[in-house]
């Protein structure tokens, strides 16, 4: 089952390719106090058409290059 993540773009200034901010919310274990995660995934996306602010759905594939695993599935909302 591929992973798939809501996240919002960060970088698109590489060709096909753009970077992804995933932030997920957990609260910890000990002090119970809510801890943002952040982590960036950078995503292969053939059309040019996403912006800095985007929120878009992207899923796990196959490696496309050295450190690209994830392709952007949709644009679920522009800035």
């Amino acid at each position: 089952m591929a992973k798939i993540f809501l996240g919002r773009v960060v970088s698109n200034k590489s060709p096909k390719t753009v970077t992804v901010l995933i932030e997920r919310k957990l609260r910890h274990p000990l002090y119970k106090k809510i801890i943002t995660k952040h982590k960036r995934i950078k995503a292969h996306s053939e059309k040019k058409d996403l912006k800095l602010g985007d929120m878009v759905q992207i899923r796990e594939t196959r490696p496309i290059s050295k450190d690209k695993n994830f392709e952007v599935m949709e644009k679920i909302s522009a800035k």
